[in-house]
């Protein structure tokens, strides 16, 4: 996979790439220090070349670098962080 070129716009509260067949997306609601992982999406063209982890990874790094927790409440992201250790620490009880 090429390097993304991902983008955080915090008024929208969502992380998005430009790749083959439109835009993919993290969608997150922030709720005080928790924020909420709603929704994660890649077109269909451009699935299977990691880009949903790299989009999650990225709001996961955000989160660590404000001190917020997180709940995933998105399936994928929710299965990111359980395959991913490191992240466990981020988890809102």
């Amino acid at each position: 996979m090429t390097t993304l070129d991902i983008r955080h716009d915090p008024q929208a509260r969502r992380f998005t790439a430009a790749v083959g067949g439109g835009a993919a997306e993290c969608v997150y609601r922030l709720h005080g220090t928790r924020m909420d992982i709603v929704h994660t999406e890649v077109p269909w063209q451009a699935e299977g070349r990691g880009i949903a982890g790299a989009l999650v990874q990225a709001a996961l790094d955000h989160a660590r670098a404000q001190g917020w927790r997180v709940r995933p409440l998105c399936s994928y992201v929710a299965a990111y962080m359980r395959r991913h250790p490191d992240t466990h620490g981020l988890l809102a009880e």
